[in-house]
């Protein structure tokens, strides 16, 4: 594809494409700096473009069965299948990943519309989901009361961060347009292209109703004031801006609903019976290496804190660095290179102060800056290598506990018994995702159900499951996504339960025969 004239990337909204007017955004190549193309979202109508996407997008979208909306799901896989390449060549010049890394997005973000495609068919030709039995409110059950789930009569509204152009849209929208509902994605400006592309894609090929799917590249000023009392938002990005977002009238006023997924540091935790020699030492010093170079580290679910018997912590620290001075950085574009660069030279800046905030409280374990080689890259270019910092007292610190470094950085914390573990890991006051590793599947109970009210998921591997298990910061459509407290309190995906985000659900009180004819055209919401 052709990428040697920066062209101005129109939004969709309205059903119609629209390009922005005044400033434009630069977006460019964080390894070369070039620019690549130029967004904006300035003088759109966005009143036009949320009645547009309420009024004539949704009821369209609604007169479609769930089995008919799966089907267009699978439509959608069949066209982004076929434009992969492009794919990819965007996220390499954007983004800065390797092809691996890429995947993780694209293929991803495939991979959960199949997903749900297939989920989705299994609803049949229903309009309506119901949830449980119907209930007697009288002795002789003559009147009765049935829950029932209908699709929000609104808009869903994506407000998506820059690591995961691809998927971050589709793990929302595959839910959004099975419920029925319209989406309007904001993706994060400084990675646009790619989920611009996407969208401009399943426009052209005509599969959904008009409005259905818009997009907007650029600000997002304007869009949570056009948010009313039945639209749903789903944010992705920082904790900060999240909490600003929660006050905002649509949500303190409208009673709009908001689900958010924020920044969290997750653990991965060595049990004590996983001594080094042992195959779930090797398997945990394989995924803390592995969760710091994918994406650059640029994952939400990626470990911050790895956490290790005090007895161990040398052995651990050895073996992670070891594996990590493997790690090829530079440009994604040369063969040789395993990690790409950070998404950009600003977020290369958070990334050197957050080692540096840190590093005044942890010892430097590794650090592949020092010596760095960069492949195919100029001093301008946002790579950075990874960084092993430790804290053998992990008792004792704080700053690893509160501050996340979102980029190739983890800290080996030491631990006196499991107990300790467990409240370490309950620092982060609420995480996406903890991993557990030991040499018995039975011993990783007591501390999975100890950790299950402070994490999304747990995510526990032993030797039987070396080759299967997904991974520790793999998302997978059938799982939930999601976590308490600093993590958001948001849930997404987890099979057929990212319905209920979209639904609306409401009892249904009356004469027995109305509750018994509430089931027709309708089917049970599964419980995954």
């Amino acid at each position: 594809m052709d990428m040697s004239t920066p062209a101005l990337l129109e939004n969709y909204v309205a059903g119609q494409w629209v390009a922005g007017g005044g400033e434009r955004t630069a977006l460019t190549d964080p390894v070369t700096g070039n620019t690549l193309a130029f967004v904006s979202s300035a003088g759109l109508d966005l009143d036009a473009a949320f009645a547009f996407a309420r009024d004539t997008a949704g009821p369209a979208l609604r007169a479609l069965s769930y089995g008919e909306r799966a089907q267009r799901l699978s439509q959608i896989v069949t066209t982004l299948h076929a434009n992969r390449d492009d794919y990819y060549a965007i996220a390499t010049a954007n983004s800065g990943t390797v092809a691996t890394d890429s995947a993780v997005d694209i293929d991803g973000a495939i991979y959960t519309l199949s997903t749900y495609a297939k989920l989705g068919a299994s609803l049949g030709d229903a309009h309506t989901l119901l949830d449980g039995a119907a209930v007697p409110l009288a002795k002789d059950a003559s009147f009765a009361v049935r829950h029932v789930f209908r699709p929000t009569p609104g808009v869903a509204l994506f407000i998506n961060a820059f690591n995961f152009p691809a998927w971050g849209l589709w793990e929302k929208a595959a839910g959004a347009l099975l419920a029925g509902v319209p989406v309007i994605v904001k993706p994060a400006t400084s990675t646009a292209w790619l989920t611009q592309r996407m969208v401009a894609d399943v426009v052209a090929a005509g599969i959904l109703p008009p409005g259905s799917l818009s997009v907007i590249c650029g600000s997002a000023a304007g869009l949570l004031d056009r948010i009313g009392p039945f639209d749903v938002v789903s944010f992705t990005g920082s904790a900060d801006t999240a909490a600003t977002l929660r006050a905002h009238p649509a949500f303190t006023e409208r009673s709009a609903r908001i689900n958010v997924e924020a920044d969290s540091l997750n653990s991965a935790l060595l049990l004590p019976d996983a001594a080094p020699g042992t195959a779930a030492f090797d398997q945990f010093v394989r995924e803390v290496a592995r969760e710091m170079t994918v994406k650059s580290g640029q994952k939400c679910t990626a470990i911050r804190r790895a956490m290790v018997p005090v007895e161990h912590f040398d052995a651990a620290a050895t073996a992670i660095a070891e594996r990590l001075a493997k790690t090829v950085v530079g440009n994604p574009r040369n063969e040789s290179v395993k990690m790409g660069s950070l998404v950009s030279a600003a977020q290369k800046r958070a990334v050197l102060d957050g080692i540096a905030h840190l590093q005044a409280e942890a010892e430097t374990l590794y650090d592949g800056n020092r010596d760095a080689v960069f492949v195919d890259t100029d001093a301008n270019s946002a790579c950075v290598a990874p960084v092993l910092l430790g804290l053998r007292d992990g008792a004792a610190g704080k700053r690893v506990h509160d501050t996340e470094v979102f980029g190739p950085v983890a800290t080996l914390v030491g631990y006196r018994d499991i107990d300790e573990a467990v409240a370490l890991a309950k620092r982060g006051q609420g995480s996406l995702v903890v991993s557990l590793y030991s040499n018995d599947a039975v011993a990783m109970r007591t501390p999975a159900l100890a950790l299950a009210d402070a994490h999304g998921r747990v995510h526990a591997v032993d030797p039987s499951v070396a080759k299967t298990q997904t991974g520790h910061g793999n998302v997978m459509p059938q799982s939930l996504h999601g976590g308490p407290g600093r993590a958001g309190g948001g849930e997404e995906l987890g099979g057929l339960r990212a319905l209920r985000f979209y639904h609306v659900r409401s009892a249904v009180q009356g004469p027995a025969a109305l509750v018994e004819a509430l089931t027709q055209d309708a089917v049970e919401l599964p419980r995954s």
